[in-house]
């Protein structure tokens, strides 16, 4: 019996009906689009779009162009759909929105608050309304206007080669924090490298930050709290918890040797082939270590056990939000291939992501695993435009990393999270007389 979206919510019933699934590699383009009925001469849906997209590998090995080609199928008067990747997305978009070089369908950057969606984005209400219950459908909305439609959903833990488990004599997942670290020393004992941190191409460190701390408070509403205060970074908070961790790992040596020029890419390739033990990430990037030549049967998936208490939080959150350039010359086609990218194209699966759609299933075998464990799930949710006010006058890269970069590594974490106080101090200052107007550069 499969399982359907709206289990999610209800932990102990999705546990009492899962059963395990039959493994399937989704194609990545359903059969289903070629049977689509064309529309009309008189669609509006046509001419050229540019799509900006943080999925260079997607695009480089070609699975984006047979998106094009089935939605080019589906309307035959669009002329082409041109793909532009970027592999340091949430820097760079930055800059091309500010500039008017975003392309017509874009990922929202992360540090955008609500009341300034309408200044770079054009509402998708009718889109979103269109694709029936969706995940996150307010997440990215300001005055009843909807900005951004989620491209995929996941929970965060911890993604493990089985392979190299068994190498190091680890019989089960550790289910307490000195557990994990003691599979970590094992990992480190059997020549693994125990858990890739990705330290090098920053952006992954926010999972030690900001989605841990989250995850450890069990409020989708954490980074928000933040505003009520002046000095939020604390040892004896959840941000000092979860940089303890990492500053742990990275202490011991539980973490890839040259820290600096360690890479996404090459920590795919040593994590799937078993020379790694374990990510910290959501379950997005389990398909992408199969794509490097894993064995599905042989990556497995557990929460993260983040203290010894036995009981953890699971946090659900959302993947990158497609939207459309309020400059865009072309809205319509691109409403159109928002609408293809969530409904028709296979990407969520293909990508190993919970659908977009609440009602759809998952096919991802190892969220049976995960959910198996019992954690306690809750859902995140959008930070005030306040938040992002201070975040952005503050000159703090939340969801970026390089800040986290001097903390893991600085010699007193103490020091580290003065600094930060008094950034964040001085930037809720600022935002109170409103010197911040758009996205810091």
């Amino acid at each position: 019996m499969k399982k359907t979206l709206f289990l999610l919510f209800s932990v102990s019933l999705l546990l009492a009906s899962c059963e395990a699934d039959e493994i399937h590699r989704p194609p990545a383009v359903p059969d289903s689009v070629q049977d689509v009925k064309h529309p009309s001469p008189e669609s509006k849906v046509k001419g050229t779009i540019t799509v900006t997209t943080n999925r260079v590998d997607l695009v480089n090995e070609g699975t984006f162009q047979q998106y094009a080609n089935a939605f080019k199928a589906k309307y035959p008067d669009v002329e082409s759909v041109v793909f532009e990747p970027i592999s340091n997305y949430e820097s760079d978009i930055r800059i091309r929105l500010t500039t008017g070089s975003a392309g017509d369908v874009l990922l929202i950057p992360g540090n955008i608050a609500q009341d300034q969606l309408g200044d770079f984005f054009e509402p998708i209400g009718d889109v979103a309304d269109s694709l029936g219950k969706l995940h996150f459908k307010d997440f990215k909305a300001y005055n009843q206007d909807i900005y951004g439609i989620v491209s995929g959903v996941s929970v965060e833990g911890i993604i493990y080669n089985k392979k190299a488990f068994a190498d190091a004599k680890i019989t089960r997942p550790p289910t307490t924090l000195d557990e994990f670290y003691e599979a970590c020393s094992m990992l480190k004992r059997a020549g693994k490298i125990p858990l890739y941190v990705n330290y090098g191409d920053q952006w992954p460190l926010k999972q030690w930050s900001e989605i841990l701390a989250t995850m450890m408070s069990g409020k989708g509403s954490f980074l928000d709290e933040m505003t009520g205060q002046d000095a939020p970074f604390q040892i004896g908070n959840e941000f000092g918890k979860s940089l303890t961790i990492l500053r742990t790992l990275i202490q011991n040596r539980y973490v890839e040797p040259d820290l600096r020029n360690s890479s996404w890419e090459a920590s795919k390739m040593d994590l799937s082939s078993g020379k790694a033990g374990m990510y910290f990430l959501g379950n997005w990037a389990i398909n992408q270590l199969i794509g490097a030549g894993a064995k599905s049967e042989d990556i497995g998936f557990f929460p993260f056990p983040y203290d010894n208490s036995g009981t953890y939080h699971a946090l659900m959150n959302n993947d990158w939000f497609y939207a459309v350039s309020k400059v865009s010359k072309n809205k319509e086609t691109a409403k159109a291939w928002i609408r293809f990218m969530v409904e028709e194209s296979g990407y969520d699966i293909r990508s190993g992501f919970i659908p977009p759609q609440i009602e759809r299933e998952w096919t991802l075998p190892q969220l049976d695993e995960f959910f198996s464990y019992g954690p306690e799930l809750f859902e995140n949710a959008p930070a005030s435009p306040l938040w992002y006010a201070i975040a952005n006058a503050s000159k703090i890269d939340f969801f970026e990393g390089e800040y986290l970069q001097r903390a893991a590594i600085a010699d007193d974490l103490s020091s580290s999270f003065e600094e930060l106080n008094k950034k964040w101090k001085e930037g809720k200052f600022r935002a109170q007389y409103g010197q911040m107007d758009g996205p810091a550069k």
